[in-house]
């Protein structure tokens, strides 16, 4: 543990050492985040440039005219092939840098390339964590705003819960739930956090190609490029926000079970040939 010490933390702790984690690190989080993101980039690039297709920005004035009234197999087919694209993607950033961070800190070097390929194996089963989440916190959203919150601050573990201890969809969600018990508050002002750096970063590098592209709707060819803009726009500012999240909900996750479950001594263990290390590379958990 060169880089960082295992002890309870704080919430301005947390979140100093996110910020310095991530300045430390910063072309190594930046380059497991944008490199599956040129996935999602070029997709959107390609879309806007199919014949027949006009970019139109989100939310914007569209001409009825030219709205078909039923979407063609080529705009269905194209946007189920954009949400797996983009769940493929989101699953290999996060997981990517969730392990980066374990790497962190347990002293190792962390790479992109090895980060990235750890994440083999495991994305049907973040797969099922994301979706079951999603489900859950939206169920509960429905129910009522806070609730859905609430939800979404108790389930904020359950992804480094089943990479770094090899657990299933429904044991995920039920193990954060148990982790973070009366720490929902500190889980909201990391998820608060996240939410005001999106949305100021959507403002300063997504908001201004978008309304561009509103004011030249008569001018298909700048509409076009102004819409191009608006995509590499979302991209800079989903590699340079995401990271944060992610670092964040695995500081958190650490200091949970140092906290609760004394994971700290439990390193100290498996660093000394005491304690069995999981297949995922870090150690399982003490029930």
């Amino acid at each position: 543990m060169a880089d960082l010490d295992l002890r309870p933390l704080s919430l301005g702790e947390i979140l100093d050492r996110t910020f310095s984690l991530y300045r430390n690190h910063f072309a190594l989080f930046v380059g497991i985040t944008a490199i599956p993101q040129l996935l999602v980039l070029a997709f959107n690039l390609l879309g806007g440039s199919m014949p027949g297709q006009t970019a139109k920005p989100i939310g914007g004035p569209m001409e009825a005219a030219t709205l078909p009234p039923f979407p063609t197999a080529t705009a269905i087919i194209g946007f189920i092939v954009g949400i797996l694209i983009y769940l493929v993607v989101y699953l290999y950033a996060q997981g990517g840098t969730f392990f980066a961070v374990s790497e962190i800190y347990l002293g190792r070097t962390a790479t992109i390339g090895a980060s990235l390929s750890r994440m083999r194996g495991h994305v049907l089963k973040l797969l099922g964590v994301t979706i079951l989440n999603g489900l859950v916190v939206g169920a509960a959203t429905i129910l009522l705003i806070v609730p859905g919150i609430y939800m979404a601050c108790r389930l904020l573990t359950c992804v480094p819960a089943a990479l770094f201890e090899d657990l299933g969809a429904g044991d995920s969600l039920t193990r954060s739930y148990e982790l973070t018990r009366d720490e929902a508050g500190r889980a909201f002002v990391i998820l608060l956090l996240y939410v005001v750096l999106s949305i100021t970063a959507s403002m300063l590098v997504v908001v201004p190609f978008q309304v561009m592209a509103g004011l030249s709707l008569k001018d298909p060819g700048m509409t076009h490029l102004w819409i191009s803009l608006m995509h590499v726009g979302n991209f800079l500012a989903r590699v340079l926000v995401a990271p944060y999240l992610t670092i964040a909900t695995s500081i958190f996750y650490f200091d949970l079970r140092v906290r609760k479950e004394a994971f700290d001594l439990q390193l100290m263990l498996n660093a000394s040939g005491q304690a069995h290390q999981g297949a995922s590379g870090i150690e399982p958990s003490i029930s």
